[in-house]
């Protein structure tokens, strides 16, 4: 009856980073941070997750001299948070059909 929710996606701090990614394609560490309520270490782990998911590419760079993380959102992760989101979609349905009989 249900979709299974992908178990990647239904995390706090991942679900924000793809809402994110889905609207701007990329961006930069430091914006995720400024928007995103966790710590460095946190949002560092959680990158981490998603990009060995295929979900996003990470690029680690240089703007002068200081380090420049930008991640992508990948196609892979466009359909992944797609799903997700339709998924939920569904739960919310169904609640409205039952509660209206």
């Amino acid at each position: 009856m249900f979709n299974d929710l992908d178990p990647l996606m239904h995390s706090q701090v991942r679900l924000a980073i793809m809402s994110i990614l889905i609207g701007a394609r990329t961006a930069e560490f430091s914006y995720l941070l400024d928007n995103i309520n966790t710590t460095k270490g946190n949002l560092s782990f959680q990158l981490s997750k998603l990009n060995e998911a295929g979900y996003i590419h990470i690029k680690k760079s240089f703007r002068g001299n200081y380090p420049l993380t930008t991640c992508e959102i990948t196609e892979k992760g466009i359909t992944a948070y797609e799903t997700y989101v339709n998924s939920i979609a569904d739960y919310f349905k169904l609640f409205k059909k039952n509660k209206k009989k």
